[in-house]
């Protein structure tokens, strides 16, 4: 297994974590914004391990900017248009190239909730993930003559170092959704994880361009619903 960051020693400490399970893993440090960083790493990736089964797009920026749409600037948009958008075309491009030769291969492309409904405050953020659903579809139309499979996976709250960010910087701010979450807890980790875990094995086999939400069953509820914890 090979991790990629642009932050190396992120990838390291990820790698670090795999093998203390007793797998083996290497880091790598990669831009994916930039074509060229992307055919190098797989480039060397094909070198070493001589074919690529599956790859997990899960790239995304750091610092996900709260801002209304009248006040996004420029370069929030394009961050997550380079990164999340582009970054996920680019690997499946480049990677699929090497999948179409061996005939196999999987691709999970990590969306979210927030790419299927409107989502107030992160415009730039909801227009990559939507545009990471179609990517996905799209894919999978085209390359299933290659026995490529192509899904995506879309969160809903997960506890993450982000999570608890935001709670610090605006206490409550989840509190809200949990009542009206009909699974009474938010997404851990593992959630996500084992979601990509079925989507990358032989389970999955005949399931393709499909986006698989992860949310305790939030997406299900009508808009209208109201708690009765409310």
């Amino acid at each position: 297994m090979v991790v990629c960051d642009i932050n190396l020693h992120t990838a390291q400490g990820v790698a670090a974590e795999i093998e203390s399970l007793g797998r083996g893993a290497s880091a790598m440090q990669v831009d994916v914004s930039k074509n060229s960083q992307i055919t190098q790493m797989v480039d060397q990736v094909v070198n070493h391990f001589k074919r690529i089964d599956i790859l997990v797009n899960n790239a995304a920026p750091s610092d996900r900017t709260y801002a209304l749409i009248e006040n996004t600037t420029e370069d929030v948009w394009e961050k997550h248009l380079n990164v999340g958008l582009k970054g996920t075309f680019l690997c499946s491009q480049i990677v699929g190239r090497q999948m179409m030769k061996q005939n196999y291969g999987k691709i999970i492309n990590i969306a979210s909730t927030a790419g299927s409904r409107g989502n107030p405050g992160v415009v730039a953020y909801s227009a990559s993930k939507a545009g990471i659903i179609q990517l996905t579809k799209t894919f999978a139309v085209e390359w299933g003559k290659y026995n490529i499979n192509v899904n995506a996976v879309s969160p809903g709250v997960t506890l993450t170092p982000h999570y608890e960010k935001e709670e610090k910087k605006r206490p409550g701010c989840y509190s809200g959704r949990l009542k009206r979450t009909p699974i009474k807890r938010f997404n851990r980790p593992e959630d996500i994880a084992n979601a990509v875990l079925f989507l990358a094995s032989s389970e999955s086999d005949n399931i393709s361009g499909q986006e698989v939400t992860v949310d305790s069953g939030t997406s299900a509820l009508w808009s209208g619903y109201i708690s009765s914890e409310e």
